[in-house]
């Protein structure tokens, strides 16, 4: 593995990729359709190439995928577009690794799983009810038809710097700013959640041996947490004061009367209801270790860059 195509560069999942791919010596392109962001993260960065481009235009990535020999698709979209992006974009991707012989790695959710017992190993059914859940689904088996050696990896919601499309960071945003803070789902429910950085260096060591390719992993989390346990930390860390409120299926079902995004997000509240852990003993076994930070200091890690990020944009507001 020489050089390494990360597709969603910029997100938290992608900057947490090129970061460990860098910390190796390994040659980074990164790509994302926001020059300017690419160029403040990366710009500076030895052994990284920034490339803007749309990933829904194969002329754009394939002209961007030359001399990879790992394609990592990392990119997301905005529940509303699922239908209409996901399996163009993961064709593209799929059609440009086969055109220069290269491997793909996909980060995937866990929304194919469905309604399941946990804890959840790669040999679990998959019964998905939701509409994003079967197509999750119909993204693995698109995969699973090409014709490239493959890795598809399955994570809990994520937290951590740069990943500001997730569940945690509306969350710890709204206790940096000092206002009223959601949590959501019940407050007295413990669920999984992964540190961007620890999955980086999961995906990497599976996508260095060929033996890991054409399967599945789970890569489970370090943070195991309720709402009121979260509650209790900021309290104690971070002197939080303001009301920490839960919001349940209810409060979301109502919302969607209103939001497209909260009528999306309605139907993925089972999730908080009844979560699901991974189990990650294939993968320890595979790699003799699972990189799992301590997951009270990831959380500090992370709310110490929100407020980087907060301050820096009130900087640029005066």
């Amino acid at each position: 593995m020489k050089k390494v195509f990360v597709a969603g560069a910029t997100g938290g999942m992608g900057t947490a990729l090129v970061n460990e791919l860098v910390s190796r010596g390994i040659e980074v392109i990164a790509f994302a359709r926001n020059k300017d962001n690419l160029q403040s993260k990366f710009e500076n960065i030895q052994f990284v190439q920034c490339i803007s481009g749309d990933v829904l235009n194969y002329k754009e990535l394939l002209h961007a995928v030359k001399g990879a020999d790992l394609i990592i698709h990392a990119v997301s979209f905005p529940y509303e577009s699922w239908k209409d992006k996901h399996i163009p974009c993961l064709e593209n991707l799929l059609n440009a690794a086969k055109s220069i012989n290269s491997s793909f790695v996909m980060i995937d959710n866990i929304y194919a799983y469905g309604k399941t017992t946990s804890p959840i190993d790669e040999n679990s059914s998959k019964l998905p009810h939701t509409k994003k859940g079967k197509l999750r689904l119909q993204m693995e088996k698109v995969i699973e038809d090409h014709d490239v050696p493959y890795i598809i990896t399955h994570i809990p919601d994520l937290f951590g710097p740069s990943a500001v499309n997730t569940t945690l960071y509306s969350t710890l945003q709204s206790v940096v700013l000092d206002k009223n803070a959601y949590f959501l789902g019940r407050m007295d429910i413990k669920r999984e959640f992964a540190y961007t950085l620890d999955v980086a260096k999961s995906v990497i060591e599976l996508a260095s041996n060929k033996k890991h390719y054409d399967q599945h992993w789970n890569i489970p989390g370090c943070l195991h947490i309720s709402g009121n346990e979260l509650q209790d930390f900021l309290r104690t860390h971070y002197h939080y004061s303001k009301n920490m409120k839960a919001a349940t299926y209810k409060k979301i079902a109502f919302l969607s009367i209103f939001s497209t995004f909260m009528a999306e997000q309605k139907e993925m509240m089972y999730l908080t209801e009844a979560p699901m852990i991974l189990d990650g003993e294939r993968l320890e076994k595979a790699l003799e270790f699972i990189p799992l930070s301590d997951g009270w200091d990831s959380l500090k890690e992370t709310i110490k860059w929100i407020k980087y990020k907060e301050i820096n944009e009130q900087n640029k507001a005066i």
